[in-house]
């Protein structure tokens, strides 16, 4: 089997909240709003799909992995986002740091980091 994209499901509560969030968190408003109770972000490698369901909202674990995170951080918390600081000891291959959404799931940012 040949997988040519990955999308990944994150449930919410309240789609208008946590569209808000994710804008801020990515820094634009969402590619496609295809249905009711759905939003969407499109990156070349996959989407991200927010899906109104109450009852798994808060669960989900949700890793991005992003070219420049420190410059990603920044903006974040630039437009009103609670960033927590960079994790840069925990791991030898990457940088990283978790932040949670309205609902409760959790959201980690890695980098790569290049070979010394």
């Amino acid at each position: 089997m040949a997988i040519e994209k990955v999308m990944a499901e994150v449930a919410v509560a309240d789609l208008a909240e946590a569209t808000g969030w994710y804008e801020r968190l990515f820094g634009r408003p969402a590619d496609a709003l295809p249905m009711e109770g759905l939003a969407e972000w499109h990156s070349p490698e996959g989407a991200l799909q927010l899906w109104v369901d109450v009852e798994r909202a808060g669960r989900g674990l949700l890793t991005l992995q992003v070219d420049d995170l420190p410059g990603h951080v920044g903006g974040a918390a630039e437009r009103g986002l609670e960033m927590e600081p960079v994790d840069e000891t925990s791991s030898e291959t990457v940088s990283f740091l978790t932040v949670t959404d309205p609902d409760g799931n959790r959201v980690t940012l890695v980098e790569l980091k290049t070979a010394s």
